[in-house]
């Protein structure tokens, strides 16, 4: 009878253990990232969910600020998903700077991720713009083009932290009054814009990356060679460049004019034999 007993407080133990550690994997298990985005806008466009499971709502200056446009709906934006190409194909801008308010409750580390995709210019410095954040430039000279080309997606991703009520970005801090003001600076080249954008809880590793774009890539590879290899072309370069037995330089040739005096003489000459039938002239008169 009481190995009964024991052996069914042994199963009442483990049940409650199992049950135990269920409950702290549930409480201490990662949230996926839809769970932690606080705020997703599509801006210019209706409500959509994109293959992460996040909510980008409609957007809210629908008819109060800005102009919306769906110019880029007849493109197909590359390093985008097929089901997400709408998030960059539909955008907002304004003659002037604008921009979104977001309320955030709590404190910790944020991501401010940002979709754009450049479809209507073709050329770079068409297009050019800041984005602050609470005052702070977090995006200086923002030219979609230069940076990824015609209708290809690019994200600017920004981390920055809410912590005893100060605001901590680009390693400057403001004070933070409970919302987070993101704004597109009105430059000197046509009208700031966004397609779209979200707040998430979070570090930069835990943002989804964008396709791969074989050609940004090459580029990109390209220029760190050139960095990298910078002081060393500079050294082949200069030692290509000079000669292999210098040659110095001696003592001037002498000018073979130098002591020429005839030059000097022909005007002499020259008034010389005028002179004379004048002279003359002048003697039988």
């Amino acid at each position: 009878m009481r190995r009964v007993t024991l052996h069914r407080v042994a199963r009442l133990v483990l049940a409650a253990l199992w049950l135990l550690v269920d409950e702290c994997r549930a409480e201490t298990g990662a949230q996926s990232l839809a769970e932690r985005v606080i705020w997703a806008v599509n801006a210019g466009g209706d409500a959509h969910t994109d293959v992460h499971g996040i909510h980008y709502k409609k957007d809210p200056l629908e008819g109060k600020l800005g102009k919306a446009s769906d110019y880029g709906l007849r493109l197909p934006i590359l390093r985008s998903s097929p089901e997400d190409q709408v998030l960059y194909q539909t955008e907002r801008y304004n003659e002037d700077t604008f921009g979104y308010e977001i309320p955030i409750r709590e404190e910790g580390d944020y991501i401010l991720v940002m979709k754009y995709a450049e479809v209507y210019f073709a050329q770079s410095q068409q297009k050019v713009f800041d984005v602050r954040l609470n005052g702070h430039v977090v995006v200086k000279d923002l030219d979609i083009f230069d940076r990824v080309g015609h209708s290809t997606a690019h994200d600017e991703i920004v981390p920055f932290s809410i912590k005893r009520g100060k605001l901590s970005v680009h390693g400057e801090v403001s004070t933070f009054n409970g919302k987070l003001t993101v704004e597109f600076v009105k430059g000197y080249y046509d009208n700031p814009k966004i397609c779209a954008l979200y707040v998430m809880k979070g570090k930069l590793e835990d943002v989804p990356k964008l396709q791969p774009h074989p050609g940004l890539e090459k580029r990109e590879e390209e220029e760190e060679e050139e960095d990298d290899g910078e002081g060393g072309e500079s050294e082949k370069k200069s030692a290509s460049t000079s000669p292999k037995n210098p040659v110095r330089s001696g003592p001037r040739t002498p000018n073979p004019y130098a002591a020429d005096n005839s030059s000097l003489m022909f005007p002499i000459l020259v008034a010389f034999g005028v002179f004379i039938p004048t002279l003359f002239c002048l003697c039988r008169l």
